[in-house]
């Protein structure tokens, strides 16, 4: 069991991580250093050796920012792509061997109200598609959630007119230009690379987003064909589309051991591309979280887990999503369902 941490700065200390049952990985990244540069040996392996002295293990890579020129398909993507390869081979040598990354053209995850508060008293992430339509993108991306990179209004509207000529194909081509230039070099450094889906799965801003179904893992699959090539599987980025399958999607891809990383998370499904994220257990949301593990299971995945967000809980406060307390629950909760699954299949 894996469990995000952000750094020196995270509220979330290492010495708390370490005293959650069963938690041994770690999953972080160098926050500090501007999308498109070269991640160095020397700084990943300072964070891998901060991990250790915590008695923990640096586990996962997430995320390295994919540059928004590779995504364009600009003339200068090659440079960043190089960057990419030579950021993979550091974190190789740092002894981690999972990157976790995504393919989101300008916004990365989305969230419309950061503490929607529920009826016992907590407050969690929510999204409701009417509510992303009053924000006014004007004034730049500013404090609100999502983003690896805050852009001003000008910066951020130059880019949504270039994405104006990037399709959900070309951005597939794109995908693919990338993936063909460093899945070689992360089978070379023995590094499994695990994209997330889209977050939410569908189109924001007018902005395509490719990573939302079976089918589009499957063409993300046949892009490259290694098994350094795989997937994060997300039950919360997943599991807010009604037509994903979940348990048929995760023994699916388990099987052809293509699921690298799994990210869990429950959510209630409100509407029409409304949701909001509930507590980790299965009867709490929409997400059959002891069926999805049981495919987990089923198709040989043996790879690292973390509980994927959580509501706040207790009074904390701190980085929405990222509380200690019901995340330290759900990783409990997710332990307890896995080794009910272990003792029944023995």
């Amino acid at each position: 069991m894996t469990f995000r941490w952000f750094g020196e700065r995270d509220p979330v200390t290492l010495e708390r991580v370490r005293q959650i049952p069963g938690v041994t990985g770690i999953v972080s990244a160098l926050y500090d250093v501007p999308v498109g540069d070269a991640w160095s040996r020397e700084r990943l392996q300072r964070l891998a050796d901060a991990v250790d002295r915590a008695g923990l293990r640096l586990a996962v890579i997430e995320s390295i920012p994919v540059h928004e020129d590779i995504k364009l398909g600009r003339p200068t993507r090659d440079r960043f792509i190089d960057n990419y390869a030579e950021s993979i081979r550091s974190m190789s040598a740092a002894g981690v061997a999972v990157l976790c990354y995504n393919f989101m053209p300008v916004f990365d995850w989305m969230r419309t109200d950061l503490a929607m508060r529920l009826p016992d008293g907590s407050t969690t992430l929510a999204y409701d598609d009417r509510a992303l339509a009053s924000i006014d993108l004007s004034r730049g991306t500013g404090d609100l959630p999502g983003w690896a990179t805050a852009y001003d209004a000008r910066e951020l509207s130059a880019l949504l007119d270039a994405y104006r000529q990037v399709d959900e194909g070309r951005l597939w081509e794109h995908l693919g230009y990338f993936l063909e230039r460093v899945v070689p070099v992360a089978v070379e450094c023995g590094v499994r690379m695990a994209i997330h889906p889209d977050d939410p799965p569908w189109s924001i801003f007018g902005l395509p987003r490719i990573i939302t179904d079976c089918t589009a893992l499957e063409r993300l699959k046949s892009l490259v064909e290694s098994p350094a090539n795989g997937i994060t599987f997300c039950t919360g980025s997943l599991g807010v589309r009604r037509d994903n399958d979940l348990p048929a999607m995760a023994r699916r891809f388990a099987s052809m051991g293509r699921i690298h990383f799994a990210h869990c998370r429950n959510v209630r499904i409100d509407g029409e591309r409304r949701f909001h994220e509930v507590p980790h257990p299965s009867p709490f949301g929409d997400v059959n979280m002891a069926a999805v593990l049981a495919a987990l299971r089923d198709g040989g995945f043996d790879g690292p887990m973390r509980p994927d967000h959580g509501r706040m809980i207790w009074g904390e406060t701190g980085r929405p999503g990222y509380g200690l307390h019901d995340r330290a629950l759900g990783a409990t909760y997710l332990q307890g369902v896995w080794e009910g699954l272990t003792a029944r299949s023995d």
